[in-house]
């Protein structure tokens, strides 16, 4: 089982183009609460925000200003963020590029549960390619567990999921080693040692982090909806709300309701995360406002705090 603190952040180091989001590790990282903040509030309209705004808002977060600052640099340098300067003054904002990847990365996450039943069938990848490419082996293997797929053997990878347009395409861009794609059903035997399809995901370690994540974040909900919250925390809670929530769905890419235990927390849990994330939105956006107006002339436009359902369009593309 991968650990939620070992995958990497909602797209993997080598994505296609200039971009390299940060790699997720223990805990909050600098850098990854940086991105989260900025397309909590700018993804929209990429609206550029004071470095000192940002600073003091990840001081808020519990970064240090040169920590937070390093972060920026190291974004900026990572294709993530791009500055300006204005006499002494500077500016960052999400790159385009950055913008595009994280608008499809906040829509990945908002699984649907209105989705088609799911019809008993398997997609296998099967791939052999040479040790010596280490390298392009463990890219290979962080898109496929980005695309839903988890390790049944080493080198045969699955998911429940039929084969999209949209996998197809990635999948042919990935053309390192020898890769071959399957679809079909799994047989039963009545055998000693055999392994199900299922045991690729450790079901018993997703519940336990559904069940965590509801623990920590449901004496949030009547805070949020009564308006009971500090624009400071509210910023805060509603960083730390999605950057814990977004790793779910990567460990659980909805698996088949039929093949799990019952009462699966799935939709508890994205309903407290909607709760939480929704009920903060208006709040948040004023913090965020007032604080990158302490460091300019006059109030900052496109700051704009979306909601999941705006997520879940596609939103910025």
């Amino acid at each position: 089982m991968t650990s939620p603190y070992e995958i990497d952040e909602i797209f993997p180091e080598d994505s296609p183009g200039s971009v390299r989001l940060p790699r997720r590790q223990a805990g909050n990282s600098p850098q990854g609460l940086a991105v989260t903040l900025m397309a909590d509030y700018t993804l929209r309209t990429r609206a550029w925000l004071p470095t000192a705004a940002i600073v003091t808002l990840l001081a808020e977060a519990g970064v240090s200003p040169a920590g937070a600052r390093t972060a920026i640099s190291r974004l900026a340098r990572r294709g993530v963020l791009e500055g300006r300067r204005q006499g002494r003054h500077s500016s960052y904002r999400l790159t385009t590029a950055a913008a595009a990847f994280l608008a499809i990365g906040g829509s990945a996450i908002l699984v649907a549960s209105d989705a088609p039943p799911w019809d008993g069938q398997w997609t296998l990848i099967a791939f052999s390619m040479p040790q010596e490419e280490g390298n392009s082996r463990r890219g290979l293997r962080d898109q496929l567990r980005w695309m839903g797929y988890a390790p049944l053997y080493d080198g045969l990878w699955i998911s429940p999921h039929d084969l999209s347009a949209k996998t197809r395409a990635r999948l042919a861009e990935l053309t390192l080693g020898t890769l071959t794609v399957f679809r079909a059903g799994h047989v039963e035997l009545d055998a000693a040692v055999r392994r199900n399809p299922l045991d690729a995901w450790d079901t018993e370690e997703i519940a336990r982090q559904y069940e965590a994540f509801i623990r920590r974040w449901r004496p949030a909900v009547p805070r949020s909806r009564g308006g009971d919250v500090a624009g400071t925390d509210a910023v805060r809670a509603r960083t730390e709300v999605m950057d814990t929530y977004r790793r779910l769905p990567i460990l659980d890419p909805h698996l088949p309701l039929r093949l799990l235990p019952r009462g699966w927390l799935r939709e508890p849990a994205r309903d407290l995360f909607v709760a939480v994330y929704d009920g903060l939105a208006d709040t948040a956006e004023n913090h965020v406002r007032a604080v990158a107006s302490r460091y300019t002339e006059g109030e900052v436009s496109g700051i704009q705090a979306h909601t999941v359902a705006d997520l879940a369009t596609g939103l910025g593309r």
